[in-house]
């Protein structure tokens, strides 16, 4: 027997949840990523609950239990529990009815076996009680310690129920596996074309998460072999990931966030469409692709100093390495002002004029590497309405 040994079996509010559903003899366990990162030792994010309870049930004992429920997804079988304000996300054993490949029509059932052959990986559909016993009705366990990733059941069946799968499968890779089992591999390459059916939104989600992962770039090769890469980031490379991974971990990336300059480096002429990434995140794309076209200081100034550092660990990849004391040059980029002030050229000039022969002068000063004292910026700002 198998037995799971985690802080958050000790938990109470954890607790009172699974004793609320056990009060009547409902089964309740732990289940899915909890088990799994817990048992590889990775750290445990959320904690989430399967029962043989039905959702209308979950709420009652909840209730009796003196405990506030939320019907967060009380068409799937889940309801949020709340204990010591924090929610816990419930969800009735369930098996797949009828499914299109985006969404499933689920019936209830008492049998923990129904509910594993419809979770996605074997290494997933791990249960553990609240003693820590881990209950494995797929086979999963072989797996975990093989970091071997393997679809539960007939990897197209699993892919045609839910097409996100595809992705799900290289994401949980890059961050769990060691090995990708070829079936799975095959039924990914084969069935990839129904990604097409997958809202932008859906994919980027996984996309970011899967960039996130500690080492992405043997997933991401496996998955531009298998066809996928190109349907979901038309245009991107990922041939030169191994090398940005082994640039962050020589020269450190501090709190710069790793996906948003990884997803840069993948050089996809249109990430933000292919991915619905939000406002903020498609500016910072375009402002790494901009600083990649300048001197570090001056990307510094211009665009930032985060922005600036993402570039230079990525043209470091490429084999433009940086010069000693890079960051300094950055810190100095970013710290730099621009001693001129619309002021400086009122009344000479106004409007149009003003605003251009003040971008003429920073751009100049910039240029400088920051040097030109203010009468010399002066001077350049002016000398077009001399000429004129």
């Amino acid at each position: 027997m198998t037995r799971l040994t985690a802080p958050f079996l000790d938990d109470p509010a954890l607790g009172q949840v699974l004793a609320a559903l056990a009060a009547q003899g409902a089964q309740a366990l732990i289940v899915g990523g909890a088990v799994r990162n817990a048992l590889l030792g990775e750290p445990v994010a959320d904690v989430d609950i399967s029962t043989s309870a039905r959702p209308e049930e979950t709420v009652r004992l909840a209730e009796a239990a003196g405990l506030r429920s939320v019907p967060t997804g009380i068409e799937h079988g889940t309801v949020t529990v709340i204990a010591d304000g924090r929610g816990f996300e419930v969800t009735s054993f369930r098996r797949d009815v009828e499914t299109d490949g985006r969404r499933a029509v689920v019936a209830y059932s008492d049998r923990i076996e129904d509910d594993a052959q419809r979770r996605d990986f074997t290494m997933n559909a791990l249960y553990a009680t609240v003693s820590g016993e881990v209950l494995d009705p797929v086979g999963g366990l072989p797996d975990l310690a093989a970091r071997r990733l393997r679809f539960v059941g007939d990897p197209r069946a699993r892919i045609a129920e839910d097409y996100l799968r595809i992705l799900r499968f290289f994401r949980l890779l890059a961050w769990y596996g060691r090995e990708a089992d070829l079936h799975a591999l095959a039924a990914c390459r084969e069935l990839r074309q129904g990604l097409a059916g997958i809202s932008k939104e859906r994919i980027g989600h996984e996309m970011r998460k899967l960039l996130d992962a500690p080492d992405p770039s043997p997933a991401m090769a496996l998955m531009a072999e298998a066809g996928v890469l190109p349907l979901v980031l038309p245009g991107a490379d990922a041939s030169d990931l191994p090398d940005l991974i082994e640039v962050e971990r020589e020269y450190g990336t501090g709190a710069l966030p790793c996906w948003p300059r990884r997803l840069a480096l993948l050089g996809a002429p249109n990430p933000a469409e292919a991915l619905r990434l939000s406002r903020d995140e498609a500016r910072t794309q375009d402002r790494i692709a901009q600083a990649l076209a300048m001197p570090a200081p001056a990307a510094a100034y211009r665009l930032g100093r985060a922005n600036a550092a993402q570039s230079v660990l990525i043209r470091a990849a490429r084999g433009d390495r940086p010069a000693f004391g890079w960051c300094h040059e950055l810190a100095r980029g970013a710290a730099a002002k621009f001693p001129l002030t619309a002021r400086d050229l009122m009344p000479e000039l106004s409007g149009p004029a003003l605003g251009e022969a003040l971008r003429r002068a920073e751009d100049a000063f910039v240029e400088s590497d920051f040097t030109l004292p203010p009468e010399a910026l002066l001077r350049i700002a002016l000398q077009q309405e001399a000429r004129a």
